[in-house]
């Protein structure tokens, strides 16, 4: 078998297994052949390879992550694990860390992590209370540059609602992201004048003409639906750029009938989804000495099932929102499937880590179709149940045609940014 070393030139990958979603057919995984010519997939043939029936993906699309937080954990613990020691934390390591050079080391690292994981574009959040914007941007800008031909970088401003009027601050960060080529984004809170302020922030991305991205609902409160005030927002005003929804957790605490109109009016309105079940799990119904009762993750079966573009991302990563974590979509996938019960209930999940992220932010779709790129990831697994029982530590990643380095980087070489 083929699998550990492929030989150069030309190559057609035979007994390979891929997702029939993926190749426009009916049923799960389809036994098949790619071939790999100059960079791209084909029609031709190259050298003949047995690859023994390993699973082949196209590249991950990363959506929703944290890149300016990532791996402060060392540093700035959460103290006991909850969403607002999270903040707290953060926001105190902001203040006295986030200098461009600790922020661009981190995001360096964690991009590595990405592309060594198989994942071919990123959006981040940006923390861009001022000044920070004017510090992060640049970086952000530095690393799109950087990293262009391996993993393609979004970046979208975060800040809370509440800092979002026609007369403050939130101008300037809507030009930085402007001039940054950036998407403009906000944490939402069930703030009296919410509607005001979504208008207000609407003005600025139709102004500047950038798709948006929001925190949703990122609580077990009930109370909390400014996930319906979007989407009732979007409809309103007859937005026609993509709009992009994260978290959502509340809904899935609500009564069925209250979910089910607030799913109605996001399907409505074309909002983009995107799940983070690893974070979610970890913040979600935390109290000390007390066993959670749920898994904090949205309602992505009533959404997919309403026609509603759904995703999973990794979000945070060693940092206080999540202790854990390393931009591996495949760790995604498996923590997804087992904390949403994706298993059993259809065979186009795949999508949600591939496919649907990249339509959600204007990325290059992920593709096994001749003409496209030869960005792979091949698994020894031979079946869903052999992919999910391990972390795939072997995975081959090839890009443009050629399998990568997959060393990744060393916790030690951010010991020096810890102190």
């Amino acid at each position: 078998m083929g699998f550990r070393v492929l030989p150069s030139g030309a190559l057609t990958l035979d007994n390979i297994k891929v997702p029939a979603c993926l190749i426009g057919e009916e049923g799960d995984l389809k036994t098949t052949s790619l071939t790999i010519d100059g960079g791209r997939i084909t029609e031709g043939e190259g050298q003949h390879v047995d690859m023994g029936g390993a699973i082949c993906l196209p590249s991950f699309v990363d959506m929703h992550t944290h890149l300016d937080k990532g791996h402060i954990w060392a540093r700035s613990p959460n103290p006991d694990g909850t969403f607002m020691g999270a903040l707290q934390t953060v926001g105190a390591d902001r203040v006295a860390n986030w200098s461009a050079a600790d922020v661009a080391a981190r995001m360096d690292f964690a991009l590595r992590c990405a592309y060594a994981h198989g994942t071919r574009a990123v959006r981040t959040h940006i923390d861009s209370l001022p000044p920070q914007a004017g510090i992060s941007f640049p970086v952000f800008r530095e690393m799109r540059d950087r990293w262009a031909g391996k993993v393609d970088l979004q970046g979208s401003c975060l800040v809370a609602i509440d800092r979002v009027d026609r007369t403050g601050d939130f101008a300037g960060i809507a030009d930085i992201v402007a001039e940054s080529g950036g998407v403009l984004g906000a944490v939402l809170y069930p703030v009296p004048d919410l509607k005001e302020r979504l208008l207000d922030f609407f003005h600025y991305a139709a102004q500047h003409r950038l798709d948006v991205d929001f925190h949703v609902d990122e609580t077990h409160d009930t109370a909390s639906d400014t996930l319906m005030s979007v989407a009732e927002t979007v409809l309103e005003i007859g937005w026609d750029r993509p709009v992009t929804v994260g978290h959502c957790c509340s809904i899935s605490m609500m009564e069925a009938d209250r979910a089910a109109a607030i799913i109605d009016t996001v399907a409505s309105a074309g909002l983009n989804v995107v799940s983070l079940p690893m974070c979610n799990l970890y913040l979600q119904d935390r109290s000390a000495n007390r066993t959670p009762r749920w898994r904090g993750i949205t309602m992505v079966h009533e959404m997919k099932a309403a026609g509603i573009n759904v995703s999973f991302a990794s979000d945070n990563t060693r940092d206080p929102f999540y202790a854990y974590g390393d931009l591996d979509m495949v760790e995604v996938m498996r923590e997804a499937t087992r904390i949403g019960h994706l298993d059993h209930t259809g065979s186009d999940w795949v999508k949600a880590f591939t496919v649907n992220p990249a339509h959600a932010c204007g990325f290059d779709a992920p593709s096994l179709a001749p003409g496209s790129s030869a960005d792979l990831t091949l698994f020894k697994a031979r079946s869903w149940t052999e992919f999910f029982a391990r972390p795939q530590s072997d995975r081959i990643v090839i890009r443009d045609g050629v399998p990568i380095d997959r060393t990744l980087p060393d916790y030690s070489e951010l010991d020096h940014l810890m102190s």
